[in-house]
């Protein structure tokens, strides 16, 4: 291991000098970037400043090594992505902002950590080479070659890096950056051979035989598609065939995008996602997909959809990702979100990428689902992965074609509670029947609430006994036994900004210990030296009033 990382950092800095030999004048191949950008994001940064996820922060000034950028403001500022809100924009302001930005890294680039990231790095190869007819065509002889240098350069570094560890679908950002290179300059063979040598195995681990991605996250399955899309396109731009293992991968991975959508078309809220506009999605389907299709089950993903009607749930019914995947993972193991046709009822609150509210709304309390004791179901270490998850979760589905019943459990609040929560979902009548059994098991009785976010748009009101949801001229009725009920305020944070909300919250009521029934001694006299299990349960309801 310490012999191939001496390797490995050998060939990186090899790969960094500068490249000796005459560069190519132009790229030989170039492809446009298929992805429309922000035009507003574009206007800021010819303004000199930029917004990322939710915040203000100002372009560098010819530093781009320092400033009081987070590590993902970071990533994405040196990634280059942006080129594109510039080149939606369009202006003749925007095509000269985008070039001096581009020289200016080229002739001052930074040595700090992230050149040893090779997504970052890729993803910044394919901005430059697939803005290159809006950003630098049209620019001097000079700057041509100074970016071919840097081409090479960047093209090496990727190269050097490979095989990369298991992180997610941004090792497709890297294999992307080093086909852009491969195509600009076609003479460097290695370029291509290495690309081709890592592209299999690196999708081998990614995407699961269902064609779940292993981040089990919708929005990582849209980047995932999104990148294998992209590639296609390249290797059509150039006339090549395309690689068969990216049209049998997108054959598997875009099915599950489809899954993962609800009737807005919008992405369901796990595990790191935010909506999306269903037009960027759509989009991204139509450069990757050769047939519309729904994966019909997702096992190894471990994502339960069940459709009724104009009526879809969607639950996730798995543990957080694996190690090395599991970066972006949350606490909402067994947690649901319920649609009725464009109109989402039930959600989760959704995900920041830095800051506080990327720790908070990871934990179990911002997801549909019974949070034990205020803690969350899994914890998270100081580098985001996953420290502590439930070590058995299980979900069993049985249907009459009119109806489905899911008997879902989970044991991630038995290390720090002794307890293991149970959930029943009942999903019929086409749709506008939907209703749930709790049940938590412990050593000692626990204090749980049971939550329920409401999407922003639907209004909320509480009466003596129930709870009603408006929501585009339909009444829906939430009732519950077993508890007590309150509406209180939520957040939501998956439509680019955060939003006030509301939720249902039902507590518990407190009940007598009892011994497990499998248990009982046989002298009666005995009974109090039985071990004793706490069960508490409640049921609730959700169903449409006819207008």
């Amino acid at each position: 291991m310490l012999f191939r990382r001496w390797t490995r950092g050998a060939r990186l800095s090899i790969a960094r000098l500068p490249v000796g030999i005459h560069a190519p004048e132009r790229p030989a191949h170039t492809y446009r970037d298929p992805w429309v950008g922000d035009a507003e994001q574009g206007a800021r940064l010819i303004a000199g400043y930029f917004l990322f996820d939710g915040k203000e922060y100002r372009l560098p000034r010819g530093d781009w090594e320092s400033g009081p950028w987070p590590e993902t403001v970071r990533e994405w500022l040196h990634g280059f992505t942006w080129l594109r809100d510039l080149r939606t924009l369009g202006s003749d302001d925007a095509r000269l902002t985008a070039r001096a930005l581009v020289a200016e890294w080229i002739n001052h680039p930074p040595t700090d950590p992230l050149v040893r990231d090779a997504c970052v790095t890729g993803s910044r190869l394919a901005a430059w080479l697939g803005n290159h007819e809006f950003c630098t065509a049209s620019a001097d002889t000079r700057f041509q070659r100074r970016l071919m240098d840097r081409v090479l350069v960047e093209g090496r570094t990727v190269a050097a890096l490979l095989p990369l560890p298991a992180q997610g679908w941004r090792n497709l950002t890297a294999l992307r950056g080093l086909l852009a290179a491969a195509m600009a300059a076609p003479e460097y063979s290695g370029f291509m051979a290495r690309y081709l040598r890592y592209l299999q195995p690196e999708l081998q681990r990614l995407l699961l035989a269902d064609g779940v991605g292993a981040e089990r996250s919708p929005e990582a399955q849209f980047q995932i598609v999104r990148e294998l899309a992209e590639m296609s396109g390249m290797f059509r731009t150039t006339f090549s065939d395309v690689p068969p293992v990216i049209n049998s991968a997108l054959d598997k991975a875009c099915p599950v995008l489809r899954a993962l959508r609800h009737g807005d078309g919008g992405l369901a809220i796990f595990n790191g996602a935010s909506e999306r506009r269903s037009s960027d999605i759509e989009a991204v389907l139509a450069q990757g997909e050769r047939q519309r299709v729904i994966v019909p089950a997702m096992p190894l993903g471990r994502f339960t959809r069940l459709s009724l009607g104009r009526s879809m749930l969607i639950v996730d019914s798995g543990p957080p990702a694996a190690a090395g995947y599991d970066r972006t993972a949350h606490a909402s193991t067994l947690s649901f979100e319920f649609s009725h046709h464009r109109h989402r009822l039930f959600v989760n609150c959704g995900s920041a990428l830095s800051g506080g509210w990327n720790a908070a709304l990871r934990g179990s309390p911002a997801h549909t689902l019974l949070v034990a004791d205020g803690k969350s179901s899994s914890d998270f270490g100081a580098d985001g992965s996953v420290t502590r998850r439930p070590a058995h979760v299980t979900c069993e589905h049985q249907t009459n074609g009119e109806a489905h019943w899911l008997d879902l459990s989970h044991d991630g609040y038995h290390a720090p509670l002794g307890a293991k929560w149970s959930r029943r979902l009942y999903f019929g009548a086409d749709g506008e029947d939907l209703r749930g059994q709790e049940v938590i098991e412990g050593e000692r009785e626990v204090s749980f609430a049971l939550r329920f976010h409401v999407h922003p748009a639907v209004q909320v009101t509480q009466d003596d006994e129930d709870v009603i949801l408006r929501v585009d001229g339909m009444i829906w009725r939430f009732r519950q036994e077993g508890g007590v009920m309150n509406v209180e305020s939520s957040v939501y944070l998956a439509r680019g900004r955060l939003e006030k909300t509301k939720q249902i919250v039902v507590t518990g009521l407190r009940i007598a210990a009892l011994p497990v029934a499998s248990e009982l001694p046989k002298d009666a006299d005995k009974l109090t030296e039985a071990p004793k299990t706490m069960r508490q349960s409640l049921t609730w309801g959700l169903e449409r009033v006819p207008e």
